[in-house]
């Protein structure tokens, strides 16, 4: 049964000892479930029965390209203007709660694992609808437009309407959830939900230029990131910069899911600025 893990918050209590998991590297950052308590929430302007947690922003010298949020609506809270920032494109995933979500006009009801893809430039607005908080995940980027590619448009859809992918060779134990065609040149980022089964791996050490931003959804792993084996489950968040080799082993009795961000389909930047 499919299942996502979303931080009830709240504080540990004075008898508890600390988690002991959390690191920042030069490579890597790795968040326990741990440490999304109350006193790391944060607000934002013109949203309503909100807070959130940061959990990745751009820095120099690390993970450049993206933010990321996990986001907790009480009902009937939301907003009207979710970002003022016009060039910044979005991925709302849903974990729990109901939520109606309107882009320019277009009004969609998004249910616990509903996956919805903004465009820059577009308006949009959200409203909690039920009777629990809406609590989702929300990955902003600002969008590199390309001549001659036209901007990619909206869309909705459900983690459950979306056959994953097997790898190559695996027999399933490794596969993909694909809400963007990997051809489509369009879309210089990708959120994914990748499913190792029992046992399942990556049996190499993958290195390569996309940052990423991986949460976890549902299940236990033990994770490769640098040169540290790290044990990781549903909760965690693991954030990578460039070139930070990576691998995993699925060790827990059911199935490992995360969700991941990375960047793709564009040009290195040169000379530090983008030329449009």
């Amino acid at each position: 049964m499919t299942s996502y893990y979303a931080p009830p918050g709240g504080l540990p209590p004075q008898t508890s000892l600390m988690t002991q998991r959390a690191v920042f590297t030069n490579s890597y950052c790795f968040i326990p479930a741990g440490c999304f308590s109350d006193i790391v929430t944060s607000y934002l302007p013109h949203w309503e029965k909100t807070r959130m947690w940061l959990i990745a922003r751009p820095m120099s010298g690390f993970s450049e390209t993206f933010s990321q949020y996990v986001m907790e609506v009480e009902p009937g809270g939301g907003s009207d203007l979710p970002d003022p920032d016009p060039l910044a494109q979005h991925v709302l995933f849903l974990t729990g709660g109901l939520i109606t979500l309107t882009i320019d006009g277009q009004g969609y009801e998004l249910d616990t694992g509903g996956y919805a893809y903004i465009p820059a430039g577009a308006t949009w607005t959200l409203l909690a609808e039920g009777a629990t908080p809406a609590r989702f995940h929300w990955v902003r980027k600002h969008f590199q437009p390309v001549a001659g590619l036209a901007k990619p448009e909206a869309f909705v859809t459900n983690d459950r309407d979306v056959a994953p992918i097997a790898m190559p060779d695996t027999n399933g134990a490794w596969a993909t959830t694909r809400f963007v065609d990997p051809k489509d040149l369009r879309h210089d980022m990708h959120v994914n939900i990748v499913t190792f089964q029992p046992g399942g791996t990556i049996p190499f050490e993958e290195t390569h230029v996309m940052e990423h931003g991986l949460y976890v959804l549902q299940g236990k792993a033990v994770y490769k990131l640098n040169q540290d084996w790290v044990e990781v489950e549903a909760g965690d968040f693991m954030w990578l910069r460039a070139y930070c080799p990576q691998a995993c082993y699925a060790a827990g009795p059911g199935p490992f899911r995360y969700l991941l961000y990375k960047d793709v389909n564009r040009h290195a930047t040169l000379g530090g600025v983008l030329h449009r």
